[in-house]
């Protein structure tokens, strides 16, 4: 399979340095409201790395659920792959890549688990069967085929037909940003990346070479 000849001209629109905030995520929350009022096919969909305790890194697709002026918030599995990286090692690297618009963010940070009582929320608002399916998945487990799955969810949703409870290995973290990179495509892979670093409390503004 050749794919060298395979490119894009990225040349709809330019970042300016100088137009963007002085706050990483006030930009990031610019950039998302025109992503979703753009209709970008799954603006909220990340891709999250992590290292696991043997130095492995590992990715893979979640979706962000909340931006505050904290950080990113996701949820899963406290006991998946992802999860038990984290606790190993809570630096993470978040990836949004928003092709419509020929636009990449790129985050790195550090992962904390949110309050319980923020998970509770969350968790209830969830549709009933995306509950059920918390209790049923084992996340990132072998499993001997889905049909077990299926019994699974079967006696969880017969003992809890109304109110199911978050389980204590599903929650949220809070990714606590410390770099941020905003990545514009241009003519000529003359690309605008603007970068933001966190150096004594204060944000950093400034362009790369692309």
């Amino acid at each position: 399979m050749d794919l060298h000849n395979i490119r894009e001209e990225y040349r709809k629109r330019v970042l300016s340095q100088h137009d963007c905030h002085k706050n990483p995520l006030s930009q990031f929350e610019l950039w998302m409201n025109e992503a979703i009022t753009s209709q970008v096919n799954e603006p909220t969909a990340m891709n999250i790395a992590t290292v696991d305790e043997n130095h492995r890194p590992s990715s893979r697709m979640v979706l962000l659920k909340e931006v505050n002026q904290q950080g990113f918030v996701f949820f899963t599995n406290y006991h998946s792959h992802k999860g038990r990286a984290i606790e190993h090692h809570p630096y993470v690297a978040l990836t949004f890549f928003w092709a419509e618009l020929e636009r990449q963010v790129r985050i790195e940070g550090k992962a904390v688990k949110i309050p319980d009582e923020q998970s509770d929320e969350y968790f209830a608002s969830r549709p009933y069967t995306s509950r059920i399916g918390a209790w049923a998945s084992e996340q990132s487990a072998v499993i001997s085929g889905y049909q077990s799955l299926l019994t699974k969810a079967a006696l969880i949703a017969a003992k809890h037909p109304i109110n199911v409870p978050r389980p204590s290995h599903w929650g949220g973290y809070l990714v606590v940003p410390d770099c941020v990179e905003f990545w514009q495509g241009r003519p000529s892979r003359l690309h605008d990346r603007i970068r933001y670093r966190l150096e004594n409390n204060d944000w950093i503004r400034e362009r790369l070479s692309p």
